[in-house]
């Protein structure tokens, strides 16, 4: 089933997990380590080949052998898991300053311009550690790069290069710069982006948060309205029913139709209790029964059309085999609030749609009504969002929002090119079905 929706909002959890900030940034300091690798031998190369600096090439090389296999091994940690603790990010960087320092040990010390190379490391430990580790790198740095005045190989040099040793060390210096001021700009905003995914996360689990407690406030309004209404209203069904069979008005068409019309009140009004008690994930009490789909959805038409004999409502199932599935009164409750809104939103005309995939049990509510507008489709689902000028209207979506999500599915909003919106519920029959899900959609 498709809707033909050039405007569209969805709302399902957030499955980004909460550390994976952490992960992203392994990943980086693992692409660094590559450009750091490459660097290194290409440094090496040119200087003991190309410049005849006499530097001890095996030893040197062992280095970036030494980095590969900790790529490699850092690479098949982070593809087996979602998150990378703060001290494995701490190790890394500890181990890029250590390989650094072995590597200016073996070419000149303190001498050699690349040893402000440790500015990458410090940098890279103020952005992703935690307060105290990153001191550690800056103390651990400050520690190498000032035993490196003292003990280092020096640099075979001939008599030559000698006498340019200065102009070399600026080039080199100059060069260093480049490098440094050209990483940090490239992985710098990285690390930031990956950050600010990690905040936009956070916020959106406080928000999660605020609106779980929103729902056990509702959940606890909504228990002491079923002790405080569902006594009155279940007597005034009976005596409604009492009377409705009296003789006194059984002789008066009028009478009984005034009856009829007190008992569709009443039913009405528990409708309205056991959406509010929605919140607190039940439906007054009732408990989740076996059915087949098509039964459900035909029992939750008749019900709707009988409370709204003026608003035609089509049912479509398409093409398709249902499972029997364990049919939870939310869900009922839910289609049923979103019948509610596309009657409310002016449509003339409301079709029910239902199909599957193998995992999915899809029920969209489609009318031709006034649609959403761009503000409504942005929050969607949030609580008190409405495009009804009325006190405490928008809760009816919030709840469905709520409602599917508690069962691990989805909802899905549209606007039709042609006029009118489209809600979709998407719930997986690993909750719904009582049997095996075969492929025959």
């Amino acid at each position: 089933m498709t809707a033909p929706a050039p405007t569209r909002a969805r709302w399902l959890p957030s499955r980004w997990p909460a550390d994976a900030a952490g992960r992203k940034n392994m990943v980086l300091l693992v692409q660094l380590r590559w450009i750091a690798i490459a660097g290194q031998v290409a440094t090496i190369l040119i200087v003991h080949f190309g410049m005849g600096i006499r530097l001890p090439v095996l030893p040197m090389l062992v280095v970036p052998c030494i980095a590969i296999g900790m790529n490699i091994g850092s690479l098949m940690i982070v593809r087996g898991r979602t998150d990378i603790s703060h001290a494995e990010l701490f190790l890394a960087l500890l181990f890029d300053v250590i390989a650094l320092t072995t590597q200016l040990y073996l070419s000149g010390g303190a001498t050699n311009p690349f040893i402000s190379l440790y500015l990458v490391q410090v940098a890279l430990g103020a952005m992703l550690l935690h307060h105290w580790s990153a001191w550690g790198i800056v103390v651990v740095s400050a520690m190498c790069a000032g035993a490196l005045a003292f003990t280092y190989r020096p640099l075979d040099l001939s008599e030559l290069l000698e006498g340019r040793l200065f102009d070399l060390h600026i080039v080199g210096t100059w060069i260093c710069f480049v490098m440094i001021a050209v990483l940090l700009v490239l992985f710098m905003t990285r690390i930031n982006r990956n950050l600010q995914d990690r905040d936009t996360y956070m916020a959106q689990l406080r928000q999660h948060a605020a609106e779980e407690e929103h729902i056990v406030r509702m959940g606890l309004l909504a228990s002491g309205a079923a002790h405080e209404l569902g006594t009155p209203l279940a007597q005034l069904a009976v005596v409604l029913g009492d009377w409705r069979h009296m003789p006194e008005v059984t002789r008066h068409p009028a009478l009984v139709e005034e009856v009829v019309e007190m008992q569709a009140a009443v039913s009405r009004c528990k409708g309205i209790l056991s959406g509010i008690l929605l919140s607190a994930g039940e439906a007054r009490g009732e408990a989740p029964t076996v059915t087949d789909v098509r039964s459900f959805i035909d029992g939750i038409a008749q019900d709707w059309r009988g409370a709204n004999p003026d608003m035609p409502l089509r049912c479509d199932f398409g093409p398709h085999d249902y499972p029997r599935i364990i049919a939870d009164p939310v869900i009922r409750q839910a289609v049923t609030n979103l019948l509610d809104n596309a009657r409310e939103a002016s449509a003339t005309y409301i079709n029910l749609m239902v199909s599957r995939d193998r995992e999915w049990l899809h029920i969209a509510v489609r009318d031709n009504g006034r649609g959403f507008s761009p503000d409504m489709l942005v929050d969607f689902g949030k609580p008190y969002r409405s495009s009804k000028d009325r006190q405490g209207s928008g809760l009816g979506l919030f709840l469905v929002v709520n409602v599917v999500r508690k069962l691990g599915g989805r909802v899905d909003a549209s606007n039709g090119a042609d006029g009118g919106a489209m809600i979709q519920l998407r719930l997986p029959f690993a909750t719904l079905a009582l049997e095996e899900v075969n492929d025959g959609a």
